[in-house]
């Protein structure tokens, strides 16, 4: 990522002001931070797919901006968080430095990329954070997951509605799965099964015609909509 540290400052605060944003010094640096760690990887490690060699507008809206959006729809600021096919750690890293009280659980299958993630976490002194190196069905039988996170995130994962009632019994009732959606296809599988509820659509970066949706885990006896 060449671009200068001025530079960069000035292209985020200039993304963030076109989607509603202002973004604080602190934070401005610790996602520079991020996103040069993520550049160095990246350069041997497949982890995105976007061009980091000058920190573009599409990179910096998906990998930084999108994020910290979508982090003003948590249900609180000290919640549990479980980022599913974390890979190079967005939108969980950024999520995370903009609300630095979370207890961050990034799940990744693939070993690079978890070490990736481990270094991100030691690299920008990460409290409360941790990396399951294992696909989200190994962990479905760990007794200490169930049931025990309040908003599950999803973007590189196809949602179908096998994998959502997978991914819910991690959650607690009444706890959210953030689903990142593009501007091509369905917002949710059309046959959500309870517990699972739609609950909300929110547009996210103009740009990209990105919307966050939320599907909420019922509590148990919970009326229907």
């Amino acid at each position: 990522m060449p671009l200068s540290s001025r530079e960069f400052k000035q292209r985020l605060a200039r993304r963030a002001r076109r989607a509603g944003l202002h973004v604080s010094a602190e934070l401005t640096d610790r996602l520079e931070a991020y996103l040069r760690l993520l550049a160095l990887w990246n350069e041997k490690v497949n982890l995105t797919a976007l061009d980091l060699s000058g920190a573009t507008d599409e990179a910096m809206d998906r990998l930084l901006v999108e994020p910290i959006l979508a982090a003003r729809h948590l249900p609180g600021v000290a919640v549990t968080l479980m980022d599913v096919g974390s890979g190079g750690g967005s939108p969980a890293i950024p999520m995370k430095l903009a609300v630095p009280a979370l207890d961050l659980v990034m799940v990744e299958a693939k070993t690079r990329k978890s070490a990736f993630l481990r270094e991100a976490v030691r690299h920008l002194d990460l409290l409360s954070a941790r990396v399951e190196n294992a696909r989200y069905e190994e962990l479905l039988a760990r007794p200490d997951l169930h049931e025990a996170i309040d908003v599950v995130t999803l973007r590189a994962v196809r949602v179908e509605v096998r994998v959502l009632m997978s991914l819910q019994a991690f959650l607690k009732p009444g706890g959210d799965l953030f689903l990142f959606r593009g501007r091509a296809g369905a917002e949710v599988p059309a046959t959500l099964t309870p517990p699972l509820v739609w609950q909300v659509t929110h547009p996210l970066v103009d740009s990209l015609k990105s919307r966050l949706v939320i599907v909420r885990k019922a509590p148990v006896g919970a009326a229907a909509p």
